[in-house]
């Protein structure tokens, strides 16, 4: 198949590609490169990627003719909008940057698959969606009216927007909720990844909320994993959906949510604990009360995942901060050598 990922030089979109290219489909990879973290992290993300079947094109998602331009071009098969305005906190900074990227950027992916009659088209959304929702595990079922940043409100957007154009113009939409992605090439302004820079340099690291705090950590591989194997299973119309008791996670129109967690929340202090050992060096810590725009917890309930494509996340916290540990060490050369 000939497949677009978009934000194909970020963390989730290159490693998407490299899984995409080892299975012989066809990618055209776009991204706009911009300086949110250091652009040199995801030049060599795309150098590793870079080979037969895959070609890039620097483009911005809401350059709506590029867009089209692209569209038209190269016919595409499947659509995997992974490119978006990443972070809680940086929202509060920079709000137009998500309104460009995951707002206006979107409806040209959606425009453009209306146009060109794409087949299937699968989108990142996020694990932020269910704000001020307390009831555990979160459920694709569940209502997510109360986003608690503005990142959050565009990726509950984005699934409001995707229904609408599954429903007006029958596009299959899926759309992943994806929980604390982590692992090797991942961002620099992830917890885990300054938590590493930090704890190497002899510096505090900052521990928010005093500590009282669980994230539901997910390997990318079995990130890449779900989304492969979504690119064959366009989202269909959920059986005996029902508009009088509606059900958020599917629908009457060809559209799916799904939660993509691996279903076991760590607490922040035992994930602290599991770098501490990966590096052989204590942190020195610094306990801070909770940020703006953040939550307490997450749990992905990823039943729907599982019936659907029969796989479930399964990598263990130790195995995943060990090869990301190993990687930094290499591409940074350790507390001496960081190019950051």
């Amino acid at each position: 198949m000939k497949i677009l990922v978009t934000g194909a030089a970020g963390f989730i979109g290159s490693f998407t590609t490299a899984a995409l290219l080892r299975l012989g489909h066809e990618v055209i990879g776009i991204d706009n490169l911009n300086n949110y973290y250091d652009i040199q992290l995801k030049r060599d993300r795309l150098k590793w990627i870079l080979g037969k079947g895959f070609a890039f094109i620097e483009c911005d998602l809401k350059n709506g003719k590029k867009i089209n331009d692209i569209f038209k071009a190269e016919k595409f098969d499947v659509v995997i909008n992974l490119a978006a305005q990443a972070g809680v906190r940086y929202s509060i900074e920079n709000p137009r940057a998500y309104v460009d990227s995951n707002l206006v950027g979107f409806v040209n992916i959606l425009e453009a698959c209306r146009e060109f009659d794409v087949g299937n088209l699968i989108y990142a959304s996020s694990s932020s969606v269910y704000g001020m929702n307390s009831n555990q595990p979160f459920s694709v079922s569940d209502a997510v009216d109360h986003p608690v940043s503005l990142y959050a409100a565009t990726k509950k957007s984005n699934e409001l927007m995707a229904h609408t154009y599954s429903h007006l113009y029958k596009i299959p939409t899926t759309g992943l909720r994806f929980f604390t992605v982590y692992g090797p090439w991942g961002r620099p302004d992830m917890a885990y990844f300054s938590f590493t820079r930090d704890i190497l340099a002899k510096k505090k690291i900052k521990v928010f909320n005093n500590g009282e705090m669980s994230r539901d950590f997910t390997y990318i591989d079995d990130i890449v994993e779900a989304v492969v194997r979504l690119t064959v299973k366009p989202a269909t119309a959920m059986e005996g959906w029902n508009p009088m008791t509606p059900d958020s996670s599917g629908s009457s129109a060809p559209y799916r949510i799904y939660n993509v967690g691996n279903n076991n929340p760590v607490s922040l202090g035992d994930f602290i604990e599991t770098i501490e050992k990966a590096l052989g060096i204590e942190a020195i810590k610094t306990y801070l009360p909770m940020q703006q725009g953040d939550v307490k917890s997450t749990f992905a309930n990823i039943d729907a995942l599982v019936n659907e494509i029969d796989y479930q996340p399964k990598t263990s916290l130790k195995f995943g901060i060990d090869r990301f540990v190993e990687w930094y060490l290499q591409y940074y050369g350790g507390a001496d050598g960081m190019n950051e």
